[in-house]
């Protein structure tokens, strides 16, 4: 080794510092921390990132390009580990749902999507939801807590090792199955800024995951003072879950909208950085019966958006036990788009997938209930015949 370094006593496992999601500049300062000489550092630095956003290493011991005392030094250190996959599920369209052990026993829902142009990854922010979407049924789980960097992270990195998505030895590029992420799973992002935007920022980085910003897409229930900031910060691609055109509708909805209505949220889209024809805000709109989906309600949309370059997602409401809605009719959803379309707006339908896994829009953590309350009743089961 050319670099001589102390070795500093091991801290105990719970304690360690995650590896994932630091940056550049932040594993500089790790290594610099260790007594790495500064000459050293560039060089190590480099290597730890291609060893793990470009082939994918999963343990510190797989890190062979850094010298073996520098490997031993950070095995005491820092911690190297992907969420535990605790149920993995396969739709019959294709579409995979993971469930996710976080540390300390916390469930999250992760989704893979293939389609045949393109497969995107729907991660999450957080374990539950602070938001009560009416239509969503992670909003009925409450918060329980942010997902740090690694954690969020993690999640794309786990996917890439599930599918086979890493290149192959000796080679950098070839496609891959993993080409767009949204995080549109579990959680508000906005309300965990710092952590999504250090994972996202590692992710689109073209040396490393490689997923460049266009194909990263956060969507927001509308923290309207976060957007601006989000734009400057990332400057990713940006979804809104708009869902209602008024704001007494939005109100029961989004109730976010209570503190951020509609017209202070859309003066956030209008000022998001680089929006033009070419860099579209997508608004999420969920068809929902008798609702909000009446062609008043189209034409209305229509004129609210009026100026910023955009398209509308339809989502068929995904039902889940116990929701109060229904999803419209194919009928309406369909003369519903014909209006969008009409006034210059792209409106596709989202094809619901893996509606048989709960995998769908609006359906994440349903899954784990069950799994958590069929838990409960086994070792019920067992407490009461032993």
């Amino acid at each position: 080794m050319t670099e001589t370094m102390p070795a500093p006593a091991p801290t105990p496992p719970g304690d360690r510092p995650a590896l994932l999601g630091l940056g550049r500049p932040a594993l500089a300062t790790l290594l610099a921390g260790l007594g790495l000489p500064e000459r050293a550092v560039r060089m190590r630095v480099s290597q730890l990132w291609h060893a793990l956003y470009v082939r994918g290493a999963r343990d510190l011991s797989e890190l062979t390009t850094l010298p073996k005392d520098l490997r031993t030094v950070l095995e005491g250190t820092v911690r190297l580990a992907r969420p535990e996959i605790a149920g993995e599920q396969i739709s019959e369209d294709g579409t995979r749902k993971w469930l996710l052990r976080l540390a300390g026993g916390a469930l999250v829902e992760t989704v893979f999507i293939p389609e045949e142009a393109r497969g995107t990854l729907c991660i999450s922010s957080q374990v539950g939801c602070t938001l009560t979407c009416r239509f969503c049924h992670t909003g009925t789980q409450g918060l329980v807590r942010n997902l740090t960097p690694d954690e969020i992270l993690g999640q794309v990195l786990l996917a890439r090792d599930r599918l086979g998505d890493w290149p192959a030895p000796g080679t950098r590029g070839g496609a891959r199955r993993i080409t767009n992420v949204v995080l549109m799973g579990m959680g508000e992002p906005l309300y965990n800024f710092e952590n999504v935007r250090d994972a996202m920022l590692v992710c689109a980085d073209g040396e490393g995951v490689g997923l460049g910003r266009r194909r990263i897409t956060l969507s927001t229930s509308g923290v309207v003072p976060q957007i601006p900031r989000w734009g400057a910060e990332t400057n990713t691609s940006l979804a809104i879950s708009l869902h209602a055109v008024r704001d007494e509708l939005r109100d029961e909805l989004v109730p976010l909208n209570r503190k951020y209505p509609i017209a202070e949220l859309l003066a956030a889209v209008r000022a998001y950085p680089a929006l033009s024809n070419a860099r579209r805000v997508t608004f999420e709109y969920v068809m929902l019966k008798g609702v909000n989906d009446s062609a008043a309600d189209a034409r209305a949309l229509v004129k609210l958006i009026a100026g910023i370059p955009a398209k509308i997602n339809l989502i068929p409401f995904n039902p889940w036990p116990g929701s109060p809605y229904e999803c419209s009719d194919w009928e309406t959803i369909e003369s519903f788009a014909e209006i969008v379309n009409r006034a210059g707006y792209a409106s596709p339908v989202r094809t619901p997938r893996g509606r048989d896994i709960l995998a769908a829009c609006g359906q994440l953590r349903s899954e784990t209930v069950k799994q958590r309350a069929s838990e409960r009743r086994r070792l019920e089961g067992e407490a009461a015949t032993g």
